[in-house]
């Protein structure tokens, strides 16, 4: 759930833009706009918050060892076909092609008519849908995609950063050989799951690995992406061997790397926060009765991460935010507990997004800008939303981590 997770019903305050401390890595239109060199290469405020020193064993490989010169190294050109070739595949959940309400109504219709993601199929819903939802919604998020758009490549950021991850990726495993290719898409819109495993096939793989770029499990997003996956395996007379990298939610390395990040970020603010907020993307309450994961799965990322950073449950708080419809979801919401927060007198707040693992239309305007408006027009002062992991040095070592567990018998 990331970037269509922005079909949020929260509050619509007109304040006045508040003070982001910590810009995030595409600024807003409400907030100084990034340097282009900042735009094209990473986000401006994430500091190298794990050397190579702080490193942890478990990341060690006689293989291949990461160094700042990979991580730095872009993913070469398609290259002519290998022998029982590797692909690796990263996967996220979509954005639209542009940022005008025509792209972003094919996009949500993608998305929405997906039944693991809106398991209703009635006619009321279907009416609902494109009568009401597709109109309004389309045309309100296509402004606020304007917002945060990466102009100079005429992209979402989103996709900006997932192509980057895969490009960096690519130099890490660089040294374990030409036959191990690694490509990046999208669940919804473009690039398809599909025309990239057909590429990897084209290329010569014989094996591939699927990585979701979901931290948490959850059927509409990690399941949708295995259904996809698995419908064009289904058209494949000679198909591959696979594999889907499960989630990754307590992953030590994965607690380590958003712990060290965090503490690097706040180093870096010129306030000190009275509390740390971790917002994950809601889910109807009803999908977690029915035997979704996703909520246990966030409770553990969020305790775990507190016992890393020797925090308690008043200091490091959790909150699910783009709730949508008027079904009950998970609670408490984001935008009450921020709101909240400010009546009671908290001056000073940052909020963390563990479940995102790069910056997209909910880190970058629903939290960085809604919610920073939110907090100062009921009496909040300062407000810090940190940047996903992206494809920062730390969020890439996590990566490569990663895929090397999963690559293992292979390569």
């Amino acid at each position: 759930m990331n970037e269509v997770r922005a079909l949020s019903i929260a509050e619509d305050d007109a304040a006045a833009a508040p003070t982001i401390v910590a810009a995030p890595i595409f600024a807003p239109a409400e907030t100084e706009a990034a340097p282009k060199s900042q735009l094209l290469e990473g986000p401006p405020t994430v500091p190298a918050p794990v050397n190579e020193e702080e490193v942890p064993a478990a990341a060690s490989n006689p293989k291949i060892s990461p160094t700042k010169a990979a991580l730095e190294a872009a993913m070469p050109g398609e290259s002519e076909p290998v022998d029982h070739g590797i692909g690796v595949l990263l996967v996220n959940l979509g954005t639209p092609d542009a940022p005008d309400a025509s792209a972003v109504r094919r996009y949500l219709k993608e998305f929405l008519t997906d039944r693991r993601v809106i398991e209703k199929d009635s006619f009321i819903w279907k009416m609902f849908l494109n009568g009401i939802i597709l109109p309004v919604r389309s045309r309100r998020k296509a402004r606020d995609y304007q917002k945060i758009w990466n102009k100079e490549r005429n992209e979402s950021p989103f996709k900006t950063i997932t192509r980057s991850q895969a490009e960096k990726l690519a130099g890490i495993l660089e040294p374990l050989g030409k036959h191990v290719i690694v490509d990046w898409a999208m669940r919804y819109a473009s690039p398809t799951i599909a025309s990239r495993l057909e590429g990897l096939i084209k290329r010569g793989c014989d094996r591939v690995l699927v990585m979701p770029l979901y931290p948490q499990y959850s059927a509409a997003t990690t399941a949708t992406v295995c259904d996809e996956v698995f419908k064009f395996m289904k058209g494949q007379r000679w198909q591959p061997a696979l594999r889907i990298m499960p989630a990754y939610y307590e992953d030590p390395y994965y607690i380590e790397v958003l712990s060290s990040t965090l503490k690097a970020e706040l180093k870096t603010l010129s306030f000190e926060p009275e509390v740390i907020l971790a917002s994950y993307h809601g889910m109807p309450k009803d999908y977690v009765a029915k035997g979704d994961p996703y909520q246990s799965q966030c409770l553990r990322t969020t305790h775990l991460l507190r016992e890393q950073l020797g925090y308690d449950d008043t200091r490091l708080m959790m909150s699910f935010q783009s709730r949508f419809g008027r079904a009950k979801w998970l609670q408490p919401y984001t935008i009450d507990t921020v709101k909240a927060l400010a009546k009671r007198g908290v001056k000073d707040l940052v909020v963390v997004t563990p479940g995102f693992a790069a910056d997209c239309l909910e880190t970058l305007e629903e939290i960085a800008v809604e919610n920073a408006r939110v907090f100062t027009r009921y009496g909040g002062k300062n407000f810090a939303a940190i940047p996903c992991l992206n494809d920062s040095e730390a969020g890439m070592l996590m990566i490569w981590q990663l895929a090397m567990r999963e690559l293992k018998g292979w390569v």
